[in-house]
């Protein structure tokens, strides 16, 4: 690291290709930092989003008109056009901190998903391992890069893309966050899978929240317990494919993703009141 008036630090740039800018998101810069007791930044505006990770230390945080104090595993973010000064407060160990400046249309709307806005840039306690191990491999893949390439440009996304993915997954569905958006999203994921024989559980994995939890909801949204509306959407298919195709009813069922010809059969007269011979029969 180099000695600078706050702090020591090594700071790395990076010139995005028309690859990068193909993937409509690419670092600009990154590094880390040791601050020195005189520690502060600002107040100054930057042109990109700025990730910051707080490694150890307390940090103070001011932004448009507000300010939030930090520390070990909380993280903010800088964003453009936007005044900040940030400053080393009091603690046993001195700050420490790493960066990372991203650009690019796609950025905000990551943020945004990752929980970080322009009207709370922070979020506290959210350098899991995961986030920690995928800020460190971009910031040692950018210092170790020694010129542009294809292949380098290609894995700089892919990390980019995997810390995102660790920022994300850590922002699961809170009690007053929008139910009806991401319950209409588990509706999608299981329309989709239900024929794979997908059970509640994975939908809720899929969420992010406990099964009762999205049990409890789900209910109250969709009007009907997420089994039965899985049974629903497999039950609904094999009423179209014994209409619409000469498939056999053994062939229909193994297609939904139930086990035997017995275990469907048996379902489908307690869902329609008859088996479905006699509703093909029926139909034809």
């Amino acid at each position: 690291m180099q000695e600078y008036d706050y702090e020591f630090a090594d700071f790395i740039y990076y010139t995005p290709g028309d690859l990068d800018k193909e993937g409509r998101i690419w670092p600009v810069r990154a590094g880390s930092s040791i601050a020195k007791p005189n520690y502060k930044v600002g107040p100054k505006r930057i042109e990109c989003y700025s990730l910051h990770f707080v490694q150890e230390g307390r940090v103070r945080l001011e932004y448009e008109g507000n300010q939030v104090e930090l520390q070990k595993d909380d993280l903010f973010c800088l964003f453009p056009g936007r005044t900040y000064s940030y400053d080393m407060l009091p603690s046993g160990k001195p700050l420490q901190m790493s960066w990372l400046a991203v650009d690019g249309e796609r950025a905000l709307g990551l943020l945004e998903l990752a929980g970080l806005t322009q009207e709370k840039p922070f979020r506290k306690k959210a350098v899991s391992p995961g986030v920690r191990v995928s800020a460190d491999r971009i910031i040692h893949t950018l210092a170790s890069a020694k010129r542009w390439s294809p292949a380098g440009a290609l894995e700089l996304q892919s990390l980019v893309y995997a810390l995102f993915a660790e920022l994300i997954t850590e922002t699961a569905p809170a009690p007053d966050a929008d139910l009806a958006e991401w319950i209409h999203e588990c509706m999608n994921y299981m329309d989709l899978h239900a024929s794979e024989g997908i059970s509640v559980q994975q939908v809720a994995d899929f969420a992010g929240v406990h099964r009762s939890y999205f049990t409890h909801v789900f209910t109250s949204q969709a009007g009907m317990p997420p089994m039965k509306y899985i049974q629903k959407i497999r039950m609904e298919k094999a009423r179209q494919l014994l209409i619409d195709t000469d498939a056999t009813v053994t062939e229909i069922a193994l297609s939904l993703g139930y086990p035997s010809l017995y275990t469907f059969t048996r379902a489908f007269k307690i869902y329609f009141k008859e088996s479905p011979q006699a509703l093909r029969r029926m139909i034809n």
